[in-house]
């Protein structure tokens, strides 16, 4: 659950900073960011392809550089690296010293490729010099992303450094986009400080962003922010309170209709096993196993512990 929290918590923020219109000042050009569906990037990539005309046809450089960079990101995230770097390539080749954005985007997008494509050490320099631009440039929402990017690609010791730069940018940014860093931000390092066993701090930042979720009514947010907390008691040794968490989630996925969670039915797996009820645990280990297995980058160890336990 860990990694799917942390993919979606940074995934989704969303929001188009570029000039929206030509520069004729004439017709706005579509909003391409707010149309990300990080759960289908191959669906969004040909959404965003489908602009390529429009902005081409618009001749704002700095609007079709930056769909391009989000092109690539929509390549990365299926795992198509090489075709990546080369959509990268054509935004090098537009980049120049007006283009600010474009540049902050494009190095993020690079970074994010060589990090996905397990070379987190050409990721980090690309990644500090978009957070440079972009702190010189005011471009505080791009400024805390390449942050939040050095805090994932850099060791544990060193991510909480980051974390707090991070948070204390977002905290004090008038930048409306920026302030929606908070969330993930505060989701993500809960799990640096969980990492760490220092399960008292990684509550704290939970609980802060079950508030940050539910000030805003993202349902998925919140149920994402419980999971987390849950799953900290548990680590804490507060079953009772780690279960009646998990089987409130069980009861409203199934009352909303949404997808089943294999990752609750792990944890109700375990927590049942904790409290000796071995043959209650069995039945949810058996559901999560099922749709855990369908996962790609889940520790085999662990789906295998999972399988076992669910006979």
């Amino acid at each position: 659950m860990k990694k799917i929290i942390v993919f979606l918590s940074i995934l989704a923020l969303g929001g188009c900073t570029m000039c929206s219109k030509s520069p004729e000042d004439t017709k706005p050009l579509p909003d391409f960011d707010a149309m990300w569906d990080y759960s289908n990037p191959g669906q969004t990539e040909i959404k965003f392809r489908e602009l390529i005309p429009v902005a081409k046809e618009s001749g704002d450089m700095s609007y079709y550089g930056q769909l391009l960079t989000q092109i690539a990101r929509t390549e990365g995230l299926q795992g198509k690296f090489e075709e990546a770097h080369k959509t990268l390539d054509t935004v090098e080749t537009l980049i120049t010293d007006a283009l600010v954005v474009v540049k902050i985007r494009y190095l993020l997008e690079r970074g994010r490729v060589y990090n996905s494509s397990k070379h987190p050490d050409k990721a980090k320099p690309l990644f500090l010099e978009a957070m440079e631009i972009a702190e010189k440039n005011k471009e505080d929402y791009y400024a805390i992303d390449a942050i939040h990017m050095l805090q994932i690609v850099e060791p544990p010791e060193k991510q909480i450094e980051w974390a707090d730069k991070a948070i204390e940018l977002a905290e004090k940014s008038t930048d409306k986009r920026a302030k929606k860093w908070l969330g993930p931000l505060y989701n993500n390092t809960g799990w640096t400080y969980f990492d760490i066993k220092n399960f008292e701090k990684a509550l704290e930042l939970f609980k802060k962003s079950l508030e940050f979720r539910e000030e805003r009514e993202d349902e998925q947010g919140i149920r994402i922010a419980k999971w987390c907390i849950a799953r900290t008691y548990r680590s804490l040794g507060r079953i009772e309170e780690a279960l009646k968490i998990q089987e409130v989630l069980e009861k409203e996925i199934e009352e909303k209709g949404v997808e089943p969670d294999g990752f609750v039915f792990e944890e109700l797996g375990e927590c049942l096993l904790l409290k000796g009820d071995k043959e209650g645990a069995k039945k949810y280990f058996k559901r999560a196993y099922e749709l855990l297995s369908k996962i790609e980058w889940l520790e085999p160890d662990r789906l295998e512990r999972i399988k076992k336990l669910g006979g």
